[in-house]
């Protein structure tokens, strides 16, 4: 699997030793480099890369508004690679990859990269199973509305989650966790008495977690249905759910049929 890569910088030093970093890394296929952020869009409207290892600061468009240029076609993965640590937290909530501060360290960039073929794998596995799936509907249509409807079994989803957090391991009771707030490739998790930091995506969370219980209420935050003890209106549709420990979390509007089963 090949990964088709994006570099944008307006420093040209920059770039090449992030090229001299990438060498090694013969998946790694570099088809394009941009000196700025328009350049970056119609590169990647164009080129469609799967990975842009991306600036934040850049003059005129910086990182994140290439980011919101791109966001009407299937964006690529991206890496943001910057000098300015502040604005880790702004990466992550633009659902990047991974933050890696220059000059790049060769051991941040080979998990990164290793982040980065788990997601296409996933990616490229959907596709391929909706493919399969359009083609049995064209040849084989009974094959389709036969297929078993996968059951729902409380047993599949975990009790207990593991979390290695300051150099030790907590063990969650899953029926304690109140709610989860994402940040790029980590989830802060939040009990009634602490907060914990785990590394894995919102996606692979979910997969863990009883979605009977675990709903998700905003595009970064998840909430334990069971924690929820009042339901306050806000304006423009949106709302928040209080919960258990009193902390209140917002739902927004995509998300409001989730509020909906508390209001009888």
């Amino acid at each position: 699997m090949t990964i088709r890569t994006l570099l944008v910088d307006d420093e040209k030093l920059a770039i090449q030793g992030l090229q001299l970093r990438l060498e090694p890394f013969t998946d790694v296929e570099i088809i394009g480099t941009c000196a700025n952020g328009r350049e970056a869009i119609r590169a990647i409207k164009t080129e469609k890369p799967d990975l842009v290892f991306l600036d934040i600061q850049m003059p005129g468009f910086d990182g994140f508004s290439v980011v919101k240029g791109v966001m009407e076609i299937e964006p690529p993965l991206f890496v943001f690679v910057t000098a300015f640590e502040e604005h880790a937290i702004r990466a992550f909530e633009a659902n990047a990859v991974n933050y890696l501060m220059k000059p790049v360290d060769v051991d941040k960039l080979a998990d990164t990269l290793d982040r980065v073929r788990t997601r296409l794998a996933e990616k490229r596995s959907a596709e391929e199973a909706g493919k399969l799936k359009d083609v049995l509907a064209e040849v084989a249509p009974d094959a389709i509305d036969n297929m078993p409807i996968e059951e729902e079994s409380t047993g599949r989803y975990e009790k207990m989650i593991n979390v290695k957090d300051r150099g030790q391991i907590f063990r969650v009771d899953v029926d304690s966790i109140e709610h989860i707030e994402a940040a790029g490739d980590y989830m802060c998790i939040y009990t009634g008495d602490n907060s914990l930091i785990l590394r894995e995506t919102m996606k692979d969370l979910e997969r863990r977690l009883d979605p009977r219980v675990f709903q998700r209420v905003h595009r970064s935050t998840i909430v334990n249905l069971d924690q929820v003890r009042q339901v306050k209106p806000h304006t423009n549709g949106e709302c928040f759910l209080v919960l258990e420990s009193g902390a209140e979390v917002k739902v927004s509007r995509s998300y409001r049929d989730v509020v909906a089963r508390f209001v009888h």
